[in-house]
């Protein structure tokens, strides 16, 4: 669906695993205004009183306590320590079960993962490519009939991207040169900037990163992603690095997690997580027009982002990781074919989207939620959440469930820029502003689809507009073939600026601009 105007498109607007159109069932109409300003303070109201509950109960108790405290003499005083004396075996026991209990879960805890920085690749200038050059470049390519030039057409105007985003270098050559050596120069200018970047901004030397974690879909050669990397920064020998592939564009997420559980394992550690898609090998040159879509979506770009688990790293990290969510459905034959790379019937190699996408999407959506809710919602919201379930099982099941207000968890949100119909229907499901899907919309109009980094290229559009304040949460979620549903959840520890050379230093007075529907 074109989420500004309802008109059925196509079946998604993404490819590698990202669906653009999410199709939610549950849809509500704008309330009474009256009403609705009634609601949200009674709501208010009560969301403050549960999160208060525990210390409304304990303040009689403590002025009890404080009561009696007042009117012992010293010869309570004294009966008191007297009757420790007489039970000394018992004080030392408890003493010590308590010291160990405390050594213990000390040592157990799981360890704070801060994240130090993180930095987003902006392409040269040269590599630009608007909606004419790219429409005129399909054209002489000589590679699609008159029916694929004006589906991508009609695909780019209701797309969302602007006519500032990147294509590979390979891409604008005539013909193009989709080469196993333009593909690896893809990745090193992608990956290696960013990192360039990220290490210049933090000043952490390469040698000191113990994880390093890499994540490409469509294009993994051998040597590996992360041992170009290695190679490049001459990093340890005893690093331990990982390259995902073929996971998407929710692989992003799934990387942050392998990273964590990473420092969970080694103490005192960097880890550094490189996010990008290789567009050179992976154009599609057909006429499927399902296999098309990617082509006018996916655009250059990629991140670095430093991870550290040392405690003396809070006081410079930006964030603090909270909770990562994965959901994934592959066990589902339909889940696990809905976006599956084939080649057409001319033998040309794509990402082949099934018509059961948008409900695949949806479902792993739902459970993502429904998996989320309980560990970041105020248990205001999650009491009447669960009364709406218990009212519906008991009187009547066609009354709607109630639709938690996930706005009083978290503070910014970062929608996955796979195309405009996710950001709007997450929009609307969600019941969010236009300003909690600024940074999703503008990043998909001034990059377009970068894949698993676009989360970075939103949060940095963030940080670029001074509305990061200390103690704000954020929530990241992507989408990602197999079928794959994720989500980050990140809190501020101060007031965030963005880093130096940010990728949108020299554009972010220009936002937010106006999407012509």
């Amino acid at each position: 669906m074109n989420g500004a105007t309802g008109t059925q498109v196509n079946t998604a607007e993404g490819g590698g695993g990202e669906p653009v159109g999410v199709q939610i069932q549950q849809s509500r109409r704008l309330p009474d205004f009256l009403q609705s300003v009634n609601l949200k303070y009674v709501k208010l109201g009560y969301h403050y009183l549960i999160s208060h509950l525990l210390t409304l109960c304990l303040i009689p108790v403590m002025a009890v306590i404080l009561i009696e405290a007042s009117q012992m003499n010293p010869d309570d005083i004294r009966q008191l320590w007297l009757h420790l004396q007489y039970n000394l075996v018992s004080v030392i026991i408890c003493s010590a079960v308590l010291v160990f209990g405390s050594t213990v879960y000390i040592m157990t805890r799981p360890r704070p993962v801060y994240l130090i920085d993180y930095s987003c690749y902006k392409a040269p200038e040269h590599l630009k490519a608007p909606y004419e050059r790219f429409m005129q470049h399909s054209r002489l390519t000589g590679d699609f009939d008159e029916s694929s030039l004006e589906f991508q057409r009609k695909i780019l105007e209701r797309s969302g991207l602007g006519d500032e985003t990147y294509v590979p270098e390979a891409m604008h050559q005539l013909p193009p040169q989709p080469s196993m050596q333009a593909a690896r120069e893809e990745a090193e200018q992608v990956m290696f900037g960013a990192l360039d970047k990220l290490f210049a901004n933090t000043s952490v030397k390469p040698k000191k990163i113990g994880v390093l974690v890499v994540n490409c879909s469509l294009f993994n050669p051998t040597p590996s992603l992360s041992a170009m990397i290695v190679n490049k920064y001459k990093l340890r020998g005893n690093i331990r690095s990982f390259n995902l592939g073929g996971m998407g564009c929710s692989a992003g997420v799934i990387a942050v997690d392998l990273a964590k559980d990473m420092l969970q394992v080694h103490r005192n550690t960097y880890a550094v997580v490189v996010s990008t898609e290789n567009i050179t090998q992976n154009w599609y040159f057909g006429n499927k027009k399902s296999m098309l879509i990617p082509n006018c979506l996916f655009r250059v770009g990629g991140s670095a982002v430093l991870l550290s688990n040392k405690s003396v790293d809070r006081r410079r990290a930006k964030y603090k990781l909270v909770h990562v969510v994965r959901t994934h459905r592959g066990a589902d034959d339909k889940a696990f074919r809905c976006v599956y790379q084939e080649q057409d019937d001319a033998g040309k190699t794509g990402v082949s989207l099934s018509k059961d996408l948008m409900a695949i999407a949806g479902g792993a959506l739902k459970t993502n939620i429904t998996t989320l809710g309980p560990l970041v919602l105020p248990i205001s919201e999650q009491l009447l959440f669960f009364g709406s379930l218990i009212i519906k099982k008991i009187f009547n099941k066609h009354i709607k469930p109630y639709i938690p207000d996930f706005k009083l968890a978290f503070d910014h949100f970062c929608i996955h820029a796979g195309g405009r119909a996710v950001i709007d229907e997450l929009e609307k499901n969600l019941q969010l502003t236009q300003v909690h899907v600024e940074a999703s919309r503008m990043t998909l109009h001034r990059f377009g689809n970068t894949s698993s980094s676009s989360i970075w290229y939103e949060l940095a559009y963030i940080e670029a507009k001074g509305r990061m304040k200390k103690g704000n949460k954020v929530w990241q979620i992507a989408f990602g073939s197999g079928f794959k549903c994720n989500s980050a959840v990140w809190q501020a520890l101060r007031n965030v600026k963005p880093s130096p050379d940010g990728p949108w230093e020299d554009c972010i007075d220009r936002y937010p601009v106006k999407v012509v529907s």
